[in-house]
C-alpha cells in the first residue's frame, strides 16, 4: 500500500503540472502539446500501463486490508474515542477511496477513453502534426454544465481527505517514522493534500466561469 500510494502520489504531481498548462492563456496550445507528448511517446505510454497496474493493486490491497481489519475486530470499541483516537478521515479511508475510485471512472470516461479510443477533434500547431484538442474537450465538458463541475469538486474533496491521511501513512508504512522526519513529512503531506486537489478543483471551475481562454 505504501509503495503503490507513493507511486500514485508521483503521478498526481505529473498530472497536475500538465493540466496546469490550461492557465497558459494560449487557447490550449501548451496543454494540448504536453498531452500529445505524453500520449505519443514510448516511455510515458509504458508508464501509463504501470499506472493502471498501480491503481489496480492499490485498490485491491485497500479492500483486502479493510476486510481483514473488520474480521479481526468484529466488535467495536465500547468507548468511542472519536477524533481523540484518530482523525475521522483516517477512519473512513475506505469510503473516501471508493469516492475517489468512482470519480476516477467518470474522469477516464470523460477524457481518457475519448482520447485513446474515440474520434476527437484535432488541431495543428506544427505543420504536419495534428494533436487531439483535449483543451476543447475540457472546455466543452465543464462550460455550462454545473452538475459535472460539482461532481468533480466532490471528487477533489474526497481526494484531499484521502491524501491527508494517505500521504504520511505511506511513508510510515515504509518505516519513515523517525521523530526527526515525521513532523516534516506530516507538514508536507498536509500541504500536498490541500494544494494538489485545490489545483485540480480550480480547473473545472476556471472552465465553467470562462477564466481561461
Amino acid at each position: 500500500m505504501g509503495l503503490t500510494g507513493i507511486f500514485l502520489i508521483l503521478f498526481l504531481v505529473v498530472h497536475v503540472c500538465v493540466n496546469a498548462c490550461i492557465w497558459a492563456m494560449d487557447d490550449g496550445r501548451m496543454f494540448n502539446l504536453a498531452a500529445h507528448f505524453l500520449g505519443s511517446t514510448v516511455v510515458p505510454r509504458v508508464l501509463e500501463i504501470g499506472l493502471f497496474v498501480g491503481f489496480i493493486i492499490h485498490i485491491v490491497q485497500a479492500y483486502v486490508l479493510e476486510l481483514q481489519n473488520r474480521r479481526k475486530r468484529s466488535v467495536g470499541y465500547q468507548v468511542p474515542m472519536g477524533n481523540k483516537g484518530s482523525k475521522w478521515y483516517s477512519r473512513y479511508m475506505g469510503w473516501l477511496g471508493t469516492f475517489v475510485l468512482l470519480f476516477l471512472v467518470i474522469h477516464l470516461k470523460d477524457f481518457w477513453v475519448p482520447s485513446r479510443f474515440g474520434e476527437m477533434q484535432e488541431v495543428s500547431y506544427v505543420p504536419g502534426v495534428d494533436v487531439h484538442d483535449l483543451y476543447g474537450l475540457m472546455r466543452d465538458t465543464f462550460a455550462g454544465h454545473p452538475l459535472i463541475v460539482i461532481i468533480y469538486l466532490v471528487g477533489c474533496i474526497s481526494l484531499a481527505y484521502h491524501l491527508m491521511h494517505g500521504f504520511q501513512s505511506a511513508f510510515r508504512s515504509l518505516g519513515v517514522s523517525n521523530s526527526r522526519y515525521v513532523h516534516l513529512i506530516n507538514g508536507i503531506g498536509i500541504g500536498f493534500a490541500i494544494i494538489v486537489p485545490l489545483a485540480f478543483a480550480m480547473m473545472p471551475i476556471s472552465m465553467y466561469f470562462g477564466w481561461v481562454q
